[in-house]
């Protein structure tokens, strides 16, 4: 039975994540809120933030992690702050990294450990407003790449780069039917994204099928990346 680490698993793509490896796998999930206590889950109170991450407990090793925690602040460049750059860094790209550094021995303990981060197509794509995320999601791609290189053999990382996705973190921009259709519109694939599309690719990466596939990129985006219809 793996063993996998889900950082933020509490509500949307996490937590579809969750469910996907529920059955056949045991979990840690992480969460700054309590979630419902479940016989699979082993919960760990823990805001990336603020805490270190205590992992000491996994003395058999740790087959691989999903940091799941972001954000969407989509406004004018001329509106941020640096300071607002820099809040969204630390929980983007410092958050995994600590994630990461925590579980690195435990990781290595693994004959087939995977760890997979998110970006956002708005890295490859270039959109009005995106510069904050962007930002930080075109470090987590240069990291992921970075640590794939760095422990080729050992550990395989790799990186989705969904497009707008129907979760609590994208309400604002989903926040009606005529704003889902709207957007599902934009899409060469007719939709929006669910969590379950992106927790699919997860799964994957996670498991022995993708064991030939380390430092990419995968644009689960509805066509957004790549087509022209």
């Amino acid at each position: 039975m793996k063993h996998y680490l889900i950082v933020g698993g509490r509500t949307g793509i996490g937590a579809s994540i969750v469910s996907k490896l529920r059955e056949e796998n045991q979990l840690t999930v992480t969460s700054r809120f309590p979630i419902e206590e479940k016989e699979y889950i082993n919960y760990i109170s823990h805001d990336v933030l603020e805490n270190e991450l205590d992992l000491s407990f996994l003395e058999g090793g740790l087959d691989g992690i999903v940091y799941c925690p972001g954000s969407i602040n989509l406004k004018p460049f001329k509106r941020f702050k640096a300071a607002d750059f820099k809040a969204d860094f630390d929980l983007q790209v410092v958050g995994a990294i600590e994630t990461i550094q925590s579980a690195l021995p435990y990781l290595l303990k693994s004959d087939s450990a995977s760890v997979v981060l998110f970006s956002t197509v708005a890295v490859s794509m270039g959109y009005n407003f995106h510069s904050q995320v962007a930002t930080s999601k075109g470090a987590v791609e240069g990291l992921s790449k970075s640590l794939a290189a760095e422990y080729a053999g050992k550990i395989r990382f790799n990186c989705i780069a969904p497009s707008l996705t129907n979760t609590p973190l994208a309400s604002k921009l989903l926040s009606t039917p005529e704003k889902i259709e709207a957007n599902g519109e934009r899409h060469p694939l007719g939709r929006v994204g669910e969590p379950e599309d992106i927790a699919e690719m997860a799964a994957f990466l996670l498991s022995e099928k993708s064991s030939w596939m380390s430092g990419q990129v995968l644009h689960v985006d509805g066509g957004m990346s790549s087509l022209r219809v």
